[in-house]
């Protein structure tokens, strides 16, 4: 690999792990984030790192980030917008940030990086919607079933498309449910862990979605950070790839781990009852495989739930609120 790389959203949940990882395999590195949902905190046990370079700006604003892509050799792009409701509730917001900005990023990249060895895009399983079949693999029908997953599918074609009229090297690897620490903390109402956790310290019950059973390809976010490696290394071009743990798991599964009571709240729409990717292409094209169990890494959650502290409390009564327009445009 080469010396220098550039990680948009790379003070977000993923993005700081994958910057970790390229620093201590000797890269000097870039991150790009506006800070609307990453935190400095994220950044902070590398930040004084003399190869980390953290540019605070919108992936939008050309006139900021452009020179920062200059002499690149790697371009990791995670910054986006995330989460159902929001995405429902400002769709233009999300296309500009997830469609515009990976265009303003494609563009950068043509303009100023010569010598770029590989383009990765950091695409969502959501582009499934509800599959037919599980494990689900990479020839599914694309079906998405909100703004959010839309929005993430067309920066994926994007990034293809730039791939095969530019000539560019670009991955897309659709990620299943990533999880582990610095995972979102915003006031958003979203993801299961950033939910359950700040409720488990505040000694709430979980608020449990229909009856649980429903079940998610859990997926820790060093095997993520790993198969951003491994797609980073390798001398292939224009291929979309599922990165999930090999298996999925119940949301009750989930609590026991955790440990606390349950209240449940009602199903929602628009949402799969099973996540389950089939990651046999990634294995054997990648030689990429997950490490970590789904037990070891609940409990590495554990081992750092403080971070959670400053997330909101969610009540069954507050998540009524929030996903109202969920329930108003997703019920048939």
């Amino acid at each position: 690999m080469g010396k220098k790389a550039v990680v948009t959203g790379g003070a977000g949940f993923v993005g700081s792990h994958l910057c970790e990882a390229l620093l201590k395999k000797g890269f000097e590195v870039v991150a790009m984030d506006d800070l609307s949902t990453g935190r400095e905190q994220n950044v902070n046990g590398f930040a004084a790192d003399p190869a980390f370079k953290l540019v605070v700006a919108d992936i939008n604003d050309q006139n900021k980030t452009r020179e920062h892509f200059k002499g690149a050799q790697y371009v990791f792009h995670l910054a986006a917008l995330a989460d159902i409701v929001p995405s429902i509730v400002n769709p233009r917001q999300y296309f500009n940030s997830n469609v515009d900005g990976t265009m303003s990023v494609l563009e950068a990249v043509r303009e100023v990086c010569p010598d770029l060895k590989k383009f990765v895009y950091a695409a969502s399983s959501s582009c499934y919607g509800m599959p037919d079949k599980c494990p689900t693999s990479e020839t599914a029908e694309i079906r998405p079933e909100y703004p959010y997953a839309l929005t993430k599918y067309l920066g994926e074609q994007l990034a293809l498309h730039w791939g095969k009229v530019y000539k560019l090297p670009v991955i897309s690897l659709r990620l299943f449910n990533v999880y582990g620490p610095r995972s979102r903390t915003s006031g958003t109402y979203g993801a299961v862990f950033g939910v359950f956790l700040a409720q488990k310290l505040a000694n709430k019950p979980f608020t449990v979605v229909g009856d649980g059973k429903q079940t998610r390809d859990f997926t820790f976010v060093t095997d993520v950070v790993s198969a951003f490696m491994a797609a980073a290394g390798s001398d292939l071009a224009g291929e979309i790839f599922n990165v999930g743990s090999g298996n999925t798991y119940s949301v009750k599964r989930l609590v026991e781990l955790l440990g606390g009571e349950i209240t449940h709240i009602p199903k929602r729409p628009g949402e799969p009852d099973c996540t389950f990717a089939d990651i046999s292409k990634i294995q054997s094209k990648l030689n990429w495989k997950p490490e970590i169990s789904f037990e070891k890494g609940v409990k590495v959650l554990l081992d750092n739930i403080d971070y959670w502290r400053e997330a909101p409390v969610w009540t069954p009564e507050a998540i009524h609120e929030a996903t109202r327009d969920w329930f108003k445009y997703l019920t048939k």
